[in-house]
């Protein structure tokens, strides 16, 4: 036993083996690593231990949970709850009584079957006549007899231990029937043997199953008891029994036929996406786990999982072969199985039994809720890729697809419930760069200096980042660990990608496709706009190619990486809409990732504005592109709240309606802990105070405003803020024309009091307008505080300020 502390045995992980015998890291047990000598006892290793990545060319494989026992149930559990894996907890299914799963008399299998002599092509259990179909009889090509006669009826005892309480439903090769373990009185067992005694393939097949029923043991698959043999009278030699777990529970396919009453009723809540994507973790789990032995399933469909207690199991094994075998017949259900000519052509693999998985859990979705936003596009996004025509398009291990799931669920839960569980990323390296940003910076004293004498202040910067910008926050994918310079890349000097360029020539072990990629980002960022940066980008599309060449190009044809820096390629030329189109692809790819979706976001925005108002053609695009926008940004800033540049496109959108109780909404919702807090409450601060579409703020706004100022410290930024706060209003009202006559203006000169601004707003008490109740006063307040801002400010700069206070301060009257 590996002791806690110890490192993780799976390679590439750098774990640590926790108290609980599991490393923290990869979730996964020592002994299930390769070339450990020990294997798990049986019954502790399930999908919720996800079998390690499996090194692949074009896509790095992570763990994820996906079955684990769970620990105890708490007494109660609010319905839809999960558990230790992230995933939900599944209602408790009670055993059902053994005459309502039983049946006394026997079903014949329906169709006819092909002869079990070897290179006979006959077909036998035909009706010629129009009939029923004969229980008995010869094959018409090669004489041999046949019988679909059951061997067992309710009573028999088999081997003098196993009594045969009724018929269950007829496998594809073989007769399954309820028993009763005599010497363990009230345990119920599941008898198998084949349908055709006479079938020598299916014999084969029935050895073939009962050798890998034998060999595995993982709480999802059902096991072996044991194997025993029964002659009947009249038999000159005995038949061979698999003696099986009896799982009792509900098979996944009676979900198909329930009424929504019923399921809302067996879940404690409608059933959702949520129960679909827990049953596809743990199915995956499970064929993960054949996967690992050289096992292929073949036959998944609903009916071949059975939900029960709160588990789930995988039964009837009968279609099982191994990845090598290219002989034998292939057992399958053809609405869950690819189509014929890919049958035909390639036989089954890996990403067959991952399509397999993908039908069925698209059947089971027709019966769940839709998904939350867009949690709906990413889960057909998934089934899309894992049912593509193309087999390389598919997945490529049941842990590749069980994380892509996983995250699907995260998206959902966090849409549909407002649950967050952040978490790193599998793909793509965090970042802390924020695209537009400008809406939460603090004006620099060129807000005024650089101003045309009696322009207005400019609104509030609510537009689109520039592409370039957005390209430079985007993430870059984590390298794969398995590429022999993965672990230079964080040595390279990514400001001067050209001496990184001039190693890789001389040196081989440079040579890799981590490298190109990572040359490739680094001439992208580095490179100047416009023509002076055209060298830059041309050299990054060079290594782009170059990373494709060592790639393969069959196998970058679906990687989702090349797409991706294809992506920033266009960003960085400004070319948003051929962007959107490679950043699409890597959504498809990746559908749980929320990189691609902060990358469509943006362009969905930036095509928005591209968009000229207009034709009702033209409006309609707006509108779809901005709700769009709205989606990708919701989906990825509801997941996990570190990604701010989501809340910021959200707070932009806010604002293209004026809605700037909206916007602060959001920006909100950026946690207090984050490095971008004080970024969000300065825009915060800014959208009350700023003016935005031409409107100045209201009393209401500026109320607000009042009490998020109390809250700043008092610096050289506060003041900045506050000078532009009062600008804003100041601004927003003009000054009404003044008397016309030469009396009413010296009556006006020799008033005592203030004169009061008609329609002039109330303003908030505080320190922003400090009791104003007039836009003299508060023109009064700005000259002090671009006073205050030309200490500030670098000699060159204050006599430009100072013009700028004077032009504001009110005449005195005398």
């Amino acid at each position: 036993m590996t002791a806690p502390g110890s490192p993780c045995p799976h390679v590439p992980c750098k774990g640590t083996i926790r108290a609980s015998g599991y490393c923290g890291t990869c979730h996964r047990h020592p002994s299930t690593a390769p070339g450990t000598a020990t294997a798990p006892a049986r019954g502790t290793t399930g999908a919720g231990t996800v079998p390690a990545p499996r090194r692949e060319a074009r896509v790095r494989d992570a763990d994820v949970p996906g079955g684990t026992p769970d620990a105890p149930a708490p007494r109660q559990e609010a319905a839809g709850s999960l558990d230790r894996d992230g995933l939900v907890r599944l209602p408790r299914v009670p055993r059902p009584a053994d005459e309502d799963v039983v049946r006394s008399t026997a079903r014949r299998p329906e169709g006819g079957r092909r002869c079990g002599v070897p290179d006979c092509t006959g077909t036998i259990g035909v009706s010629y006549d129009g009939g029923p179909a004969p229980d008995e009889g010869f094959c018409p090509l090669c004489g041999t007899r046949y019988s679909f006669r059951p061997q067992l009826g309710p009573g028999d005892v088999v081997a003098g231990q196993y009594r045969v309480i009724g018929y269950l439903s007829p496998g594809g090769t073989g007769w399954v029937y309820l028993a009763e373990d005599l010497d363990l009185p009230g345990q119920r067992v599941v008898l198998k043997t084949q349908i055709n005694t006479q079938d020598a393939a299916a014999r084969r097949k029935a050895v073939e199953e009962r050798r890998s029923l034998t060999s595995l043991h993982h709480r999802d698959i059902v096991g072996i008891i044991a194997s025993k043999q029964h002659r009947r009278d009249g038999e000159a030699e005995p038949t061979d029994y698999i003696v099986m777990e009896y799982v009792a529970g509900r098979p996944l396919d009676q979900l198909l036929l329930a009424s929504d009453e019923e399921l809302a009723r067996m879940f404690g809540e409608p059933f959702a996406i949520d129960h679909v994507v827990t049953y596809g973790c743990k199915i995956l789990g499970a064929l993960e786990y054949l996967h690992d032995q050289g096992l292929l399933y073949c036959d998944m469909k609903p009916e071949n999982v059975i939900h029960y207690d709160r588990q789930i199991k995988v039964i009837d094994l009968g279609a099982v072969r191994r990845i090598d075998d290219r002989s034998s017949a292939l057992v399958f259900t053809p609405r869950f199985a690819p189509p014929k000519r890919e049958r035909d052509g390639r036989g089954f693999l890996v990403d067959t039994d991952l399509f397999t998985v993908g039908r069925t859990l698209a059947a089971l979705a027709t019966r769940a809720q839709r998904p939350a936003g867009l949690a709906a596009r990413s889960f057909d996004r998934l089934i899309g890729r894992a049912t593509h025509d193309d087999p390389a398009a598919r997945f490529t291990s049941a842990a590749q697809m069980s994380r892509q799931l996983w995250e699907v669920l995260r998206e959902h839960r966090a849409l549909a419930r407002g649950e967050r569980y952040p978490e790193r990323s599998t793909r793509f390296e965090p970042t802390a760069v924020v695209f537009g940003a400008a809406l939460g910076t603090v004006p620099a004293l060129t807000h005024w200096t650089q101003r045309a004498e009696g322009a207005a202040p400019p609104d509030l910067a609510t537009g689109v980042p520039d592409p370039r910008e957005a390209a430079r926050a985007l993430p870059g994918p984590i390298a794969d660990p398995g590429d022999s310079a993965a672990v230079l890349l964080g040595g390279l000097a990514g400001d001067a990608p050209e001496r990184t360029a001039e190693r890789v020539g001389d040196d081989p072990a440079l040579q890799t496709v981590e490298v190109a990629l990572w040359l490739c980002r680094s001439y992208l960022l580095s490179s100047e706009p416009g023509a002076a940066g055209a060298g830059s980008r041309a050299a990054a599309e060079r290594w782009l190619d170059e990373a494709v060449r060592l790639m393969g190009r069959d196998v970058a044809g679906y990687d989702w990486r090349p797409p991706w820096h294809r992506g920033l390629l266009h960003l960085m030329s400004g070319q948003v809409k051929e962007a959107q189109g490679e950043f699409a692809a890597v959504y498809a790819t990746v559908p749980g990732e929320w990189a691609p979706k902060l990358a469509l976001g943006y362009c969905a925005e930036y095509l928005r504005g591209a968009t000229e108002p207009g034709q009702a053609e033209e409006a309609q695009a707006r509108a779809e592109a901005e709700a769009e926008a709205e989606a990708y940004y919701r989906a990825v800033w509801e997941r996990d709240r570190a990604h701010t540049s989501a809340a910021f496109g959200l707070a932009r959108l806010r604002l293209l309606h004026a809605d700037r109780a909206g916007a602060v909404r959001v920006l909100d919702q950026v946690p207090t802990t984050s490095r971008t807090y004080d970024l969000a409450r300065v825009a915060a601060l800014r959208v009350l105070t700023g003016r935005v579409g031409g409107t100045a703020p209201s009393p209401d706004d500026l109320a607000a405003a009042e009490v998020r100022l109390a809250e700043l410290p008092r610096d050289d930024a506060r003041d900045r803020l506050v000078a532009e706060a009062r600008e804003n209003v100041l601004a927003g009202h003009p000054a009404p024309p003044g008397p016309a006559s030469l009396r009413a203006r010296l009556a006006l000169a020799l008033t005592l009091a203030p004169p009061r601004t008609p329609g002039f707003p109330a303003l908030p008490q505080g320190q922003l307008f400090e009791g104003s109740d007039s836009r003299r006063a508060l023109a009064q307040l700005l000259y002090g505080s671009l006073r205050t801002l030309v200490g500030q400010a670098p000699q060159a700069d204050r006599p430009e300020l100072l013009d700028r206070a004077y032009a504001v301060r009110p005449r005195s009257r005398f």
